[in-house]
């Protein structure tokens, strides 16, 4: 299994929304994506800062994506 990439907030949103995910609303840094067949997540988007590994993965599994897939996106 690979290791997961660092990402900032803002790079993972727009790596998402290349499958389908959409912003619905912020509630301060927080961006809430939906996709058309249920699946939502919440990505924090904080200036400067990488997204911790455990909450990417817990933020894969919300979007029911592997890493590779994530990999691939980018």
């Amino acid at each position: 299994m690979s290791k997961l990439p660092r990402l900032t907030g803002n790079q993972l949103i727009k790596a998402l929304q290349k499958i389908g995910f959409e912003v619905v609303r912020v509630k301060g840094s927080h961006h809430i994506l939906i996709h058309s067949e249920g699946r939502r997540t919440v990505v924090p988007v904080h200036s400067g800062e990488d997204i911790g590994t455990g909450l990417l993965s817990q933020i894969l599994r919300d979007c029911q994506i592997t890493r590779d897939e994530l990999r691939d996106l980018l």
